[in-house]
């Protein structure tokens, strides 16, 4: 007999795909309702819980793994392996080791990122000035906490922040650390989240604690005779310009250069760099200073070493014969990392929302959060003794008649009435009869209580002292005063950045010949032809001539002493004045640059720019997708150079550029169709031109990045639909009635 076949497991063949549930059902969603539900959660997550510090300096990647830390009895105690404590940290954040690891190293001793050290490190912890140096794995290395952190913990248990539950709800977290002294201001912060960033650079601890004890006497106080400058653990010298500082100090945003420390040994004719800026390696700097010597352009350098050991760092220049140190580290300064600039955004997370403050409006919130937590401490240690000086006062109606009460105990039958029958005996209440009725038999002689009921007085003179505090601000600024005070005297930091106020006498260049300012209008044409065009020329005749096939590119409203800078298709920048032009007419063809310029044989030019002062920043978008934010700064030169090679990347064409003078939203397109809006503030500047950039536009291989504007000078009408979460995207197909009549053109400003 012949076995029946069983039927085969799986998808029956023959049934609906829609009754079988295999087409999954389409739901229509406006894009409204989807940025609502799906992107404002995660972009609000990033910023308030992951990216921007709060007000007692730390992010709460920092505050979980430091209260941990706290928890296993580190500060203070014995190392322990540092695998330990980032399994514990799990418990408070939900990351993977690798992440708290980083996070740990960071704050750690050994690392070098902070001017004070949270972490007290043993082991391999990496260079914050190496970019190479990568630090040990956790189970090598061993932390605690380190003795400043004293300060951050202080009174954590007496109610002075809140307490809210961990991700699962299994036990509880502060939700900000109690600090003693303004952290946020001493300890450097950087961060990028959604569509906006933060970078905080750290203060001297002394000078901190001076300029908040100075804020709290008097709000309105000169903030930069206490607080000078920046401080950053790297040392290095900042190069003071007090202009800058006060708006720094005031709106939160600016920058200021830092550069490194350096001595020459005559003995052995080296140049050696001890200490470096905190924004770059020691990497970058051997990078950019072979490629230097490799170009040419600097020959006085016989080798260049790296001779940092445990006594610290140091980077050794051997130079050739007869060469001068000064002048060499002069153009190094101007043409390496160097001399680095800071970009100071003093975003911080206030009461749940992103707020980009001055010094003097951080201190304010700082204070007014410090104060709350001390008026929380003294009302926790005054119900303390409220609650005691209550039972002592129940306990001296007892020692009216010490008898009766034992009386009335040795009388009562059962256990549970003998509480009942001391409050009708007495007129006590239950606490007061539970404190009773659990002194000791010992305890009950005269001596003992007549000692108990002698505190009451002192009690009650503690407890007023601490409504006074309550009831006056003026008590509460100054126990803050106090406690900064003790700081000062435990933690004595001298600075390690030091302040140039000379340092634009040094870099003055050499007088040149008087030349005339005045207003003037500048066209550039898609072939290279240049004119320069007075207001009043222009207004008498404002037809433009071009070649045959020719047409405008770019136009700049500028002076007659501004810098032209015209980059070329072969990756050079060819410097020139707009006075080197002759004033021209609009029925004129121009100067044609690559001939006015002595370009190379074939090179043409592929965007320009015009400025004053070399502000802001060039973004360079590139076809593969990338994008370039170099500071204009970078192409400046001590002397009149005329060319500049290496101006940016040759790793890809370029299909863009624009001069950036303040953050903005920037619109992308690509020959796919597709388009994708990004802010520029979450690109990084960088001081080396040649920088590949990051990628930002994902592009298929037959597909290229074509061009780049501004979102305002675009006909877009729904940018929430382009906007990218984050980096990099490939883009969404731009609609018809977001294309406009004229659609993104290459290579604007």
């Amino acid at each position: 007999m012949a076995k029946k076949k069983a039927p085969e497991k799986g998808i029956n063949r023959g049934a609906d795909p829609n009754v079988m549930g295999l087409r999954p059902e389409v739901l229509e969603q406006p894009i409204t309702q989807t940025l609502e539900i799906n992107y404002m959660p995660y972009a609000m997550s990033v910023i308030i819980s992951r990216a921007i510090p709060e007000i007692d300096g730390f992010k709460p990647s920092h505050r979980k793994l430091l209260y941990t830390m706290y928890t296993m009895k580190l500060l203070g105690g014995a190392r322990t392996k540092s695998a330990n404590i980032v399994g514990q940290t799990m418990k408070l954040n939900p990351h993977g080791d690798q992440a708290i690891y980083d996070t740990m190293v960071r704050l750690s001793r050994g690392y070098g990122a902070l001017l004070h050290p949270l972490v007290d490190s043993k082991g391999n912890f990496g260079k914050v000035y190496s970019r190479d140096m990568a630090w040990a794995a956790s189970r090598y290395t061993e932390a605690r906490l380190d003795p400043i952190c004293a300060e951050l913990f202080r009174d954590i248990d007496q109610d002075t922040v809140d307490f809210v539950p961990n991700y699962d709800g299994s036990m509880l977290e502060p939700s900000l650390l109690p600090t003693t002294f303004p952290n946020v201001l001493v300890s450097a912060n950087q961060g990028i989240a959604v569509g906006m960033a933060s970078n905080l650079c750290g203060f001297n601890l002394h000078e901190v604690c001076q300029a908040t004890i100075a804020f709290l006497k008097d709000p309105g106080c000169d903030l930069l005779s206490l607080l000078k400058a920046p401080d950053f653990p790297t040392g290095g010298q900042l190069l003071y310009d007090g202009a800058a500082m006060a708006s720094i100090y005031e709106t939160g945003r600016g920058s200021f250069q830092v550069r490194a420390r350096w001595r020459y040994v005559k003995e052995e004719n080296v140049v050696e760099i001890y200490e470096i800026p905190y924004t770059t390696t020691v990497e970058a700097i051997m990078d950019k200073v072979t490629e230097l010597v490799k170009a040419g352009r600097v020959k006085e350098i016989a080798d260049m070493r790296d001779e940092t050991d445990l006594n610290g760092l140091k980077l050794t220049i051997d130079l050739k014969r007869g060469a001068d140190p000064d002048k060499l580290m002069a153009r190094l300064f101007k043409s390496t990392p160097l001399q680095d600039s800071f970009a100071c955004n003093f975003n911080i997370l206030i009461a749940g929302m992103p707020r980009v403050m001055g010094v003097r409006e951080i201190l304010d919130e700082w204070t007014a959060w410090r104060s709350d937590g001390v008026r929380r401490r003294t009302y926790f240690a005054q119900k303390k003794k409220q609650d005691k000086l209550h039972l002592l006062k129940g306990l001296k109606k007892i020692l009216l008649d010490i008898d009766r009460a034992i009386r009335i105990i040795r009388d009562t039958e059962a256990d549970a009435e003998v509480v009942p029958n001391l409050m009708i005996g007495f007129g006590i209440d239950q606490i007061q009869a539970d404190y009773v009725a659990d002194i000791r038999l010992r305890n009950i002689n005269k001596e003992y209580i007549l000692k108990r009921v002698a505190e009451t007085a002192e009690l009650e003179r503690e407890i007023a002292d601490l409504q006074d505090i309550l009831d006056h601000p003026e008590r509460v600024k100054n126990i803050i005063a106090a406690e900064l005070k003790e700081v000062m005297k435990k933690y004595p930091a001298p600075r390690r950045t030091g302040i140039l106020y000379e340092h634009q006498m040094a870099a003055e260049p050499e007088p040149e010949e008087e030349i005339a300012d005045y207003p003037v209008h500048v066209f550039l044409s898609r072939e290279g032809y240049l004119k320069k065009i007075t207001p009043a020329s222009l207004r008498m005749s404002s037809e433009q001539k071009y070649k045959e096939g020719d047409g405008p590119s770019l136009r700049w409203d500028a002076g007659n002493r501004d810098e032209l800078l015209v980059f070329t298709d072969r990756q050079q920048c060819y410097k020139t004045r707009l006075s080197d032009f002759d004033d021209a007419k609009a029925s004129v063809l121009g100067d044609y640059l690559p001939t006015k310029l002595g370009m190379d044989p074939g090179e043409s030019a592929v965007w320009a720019c015009v400025t004053a002062d070399y502000s802001g920043h060039l973004l360079f978008f590139f076809q593969n997708g990338k994008v370039a934010r170099v500071e204009l700064a970078a192409y400046r030169t001590q002397t009149r150079r005329k060319k500049l090679t290496g101006a940016y990347s040759d790793k890809s064409p370029l299909a863009a550029a624009y001069h950036l003078k303040e953050d903005l939203e920037m619109a992308l397109t690509s020959s796919e169709g597709r388009c994708l809006i990004f802010h520029t503030a979450v690109l990084s500047p960088k001081t080396t031109r040649s920088t590949q950039g990051v990628n930002v536009m994902t592009l298929k291989p037959k597909y290229r990045l074509e061009a780049a504007r501004p979102l305002a000078d675009t006909a877009i009408q729904d940018p929430a639909r382009y906007r990218a979460r984050s980096l990099p995207v490939a883009g969404m197909l731009l609609r018809e009635n977001d294309r406009g009549e004229r659609q993104l053109s290459l290579l604007e400003e």
